[in-house]
């Protein structure tokens, strides 16, 4: 099945987080957490932690995304994990990666599995997909 929503950002705090020993490359390294809320089909909220290789200047890099969801996918309530990553080089999305954290469902989504995207309309509108099956 799939469930599509949109999604806001409600909140995006960088952390102070540096590896040590520190390595210094071409492209900064940050880490941030987030709280994105969702309507649709999915209705809920996320809280993530998002790591990112990213230069602002160019708007080149890569982002790693691992979201804690609680609410409703199609009215069926509960919580559950997903993974994203892609990159960009300032005009695109590449090497996508979705997924939905295997176990990581409980309530009425417990057994839920699959995959998704994201996709950021040309309006800056965001928009979530999940492909999943719940058993």
């Amino acid at each position: 099945m799939r469930a599509t929503a949109t999604f806001e950002v409600n909140s995006f705090v960088p952390a102070d987080l540096k590896a040590e020993p520190a390595v210094s490359t071409g492209t900064p390294v940050g880490v941030a957490t987030m709280e994105k809320l969702f309507e649709g089909e999915v209705v809920g909220r996320a809280a993530t932690v998002f790591t990112s290789a990213f230069d602002p200047t160019t708007g080149v890099g890569t982002y790693v995304a691992v979201e804690s969801f609680q609410g409703a996918v199609r009215g069926r309530e509960g919580t559950f994990n997903f993974v994203h990553s892609a990159s960009t080089s300032g005009r695109d999305r590449t090497a996508e990666f979705f997924t939905i954290v295997p176990s990581s469902g409980t309530g009425e989504l417990t057994g839920i599995s699959g995959a998704g995207g994201l996709a950021v309309d040309a309006d800056g509108t965001h928009r979530i997909w999940f492909d999943y099956e719940i058993g």
